[in-house]
């Protein structure tokens, strides 16, 4: 069988050029230009290069960008003050701060200091609240990016049953979320598995749906998939290769040469997911510009 691929950066470019539309035409009506700000704490390389991405995008889109960037001994109160600054600094319309953070700063705590009207990455426990509830809000990006990739491909989803493994309030748990709620994409019967779950070959394999965001390379092989799924691999890894230029290779969750074959549709890593985080975190910007007006 021959999987259809299912390439984020084919969506993620096609959104983005809609809000290119969408920014001219606020710009012709003489409302504000967009304006996105990123926090980076510390040298993180991964982080710097997903920054430097996100930074990048919203010069194509025609936003306007800041980057914050600090140094990675700063103290939980000094971060705090900034977030406070850029909530009360009316030209910036959403912000995001890149996580991971240093181990003596409480994530839940940064999370919850940026103001919801501005919680671009939909992180907040107002936007979480409002997406179980079905309300308007900025969705988290990376699962506001699957259904996206699920949409543009037209995947069917009404009945089928979607399993997730993963369970993090970034990617797993919003994902058996938007799944299951009654729209497309969505009206699935989910299950959500994680590291206590047992026998989970099994559960896999009745998958017609499959979301990987496990966190460990390569981990789903082509025993754990069933014929004609569909495969999303949320995650990302480098790894060291000294064949290559770069000096790394990079990997997802699933073992993508032997799923492949067994798979409908099968996204890429890289070029999959990870395109679709960052037109999401556009499109929440956009949102958040329109909800001000």
């Amino acid at each position: 069988m021959e999987p259809t691929i299912v390439s984020g950066k084919e969506v993620s470019n096609k959104i983005k050029e809609e809000i290119a539309i969408a920014v001219e035409k606020l710009k012709s009506k003489g409302v504000k230009t967009p304006h996105l700000a990123a926090v980076l704490v510390g040298e993180d390389g991964a982080s710097r290069t997903y920054v430097n991405a996100k930074v990048k995008a919203c010069e194509k889109v025609g936003f306007n960008s800041t980057l914050v960037k600090l140094e990675s001994d700063i103290s939980e109160a000094d971060l705090l003050a900034e977030i406070e600054k850029l909530n009360n600094n009316s030209d910036i319309d959403g912000f995001i701060v890149q996580l991971p953070l240093p181990n003596h700063i409480d994530e839940q705590k940064v999370t919850e200091a940026i103001a919801p009207e501005k919680d671009v990455d939909g992180f907040h426990p107002v936007s979480l609240g409002k997406m179980l509830l079905h309300l308007p809000s900025f969705l988290p990006a990376t699962p506001y990016g699957i259904t996206e990739m699920l949409r543009h491909y037209n995947i069917p989803t009404e009945g089928k049953h979607c399993v997730v493994i993963g369970r993090s309030h970034i990617v797993g748990s919003p994902m058996s979320v938007l799944m299951a709620r009654n729209s497309y994409p969505g009206n699935c019967t989910v299950t959500l598995t994680h590291s206590r779950t047992q026998n989970l070959a099994e559960i896999t394999k009745a998958a017609d749906i499959l979301i990987v965001a496990i966190g460990k390379p390569e981990f789903v092989t082509a025993d754990m998939v069933k014929e004609g799924a569909t495969v999303i691999d949320v995650g990302i890894h480098r790894i060291e290769d000294a064949s290559r230029k770069s000096g790394f290779k990079l990997l997802g969750d699933v073992k993508f040469d032997e799923v492949a074959s067994k798979c409908a549709f099968i996204s890429p890593v890289p070029g999959g997911v990870g395109p679709m985080t960052i037109a999401s975190l556009l499109k929440n910007t956009l949102l958040a510009v329109e909800l001000k007006n």
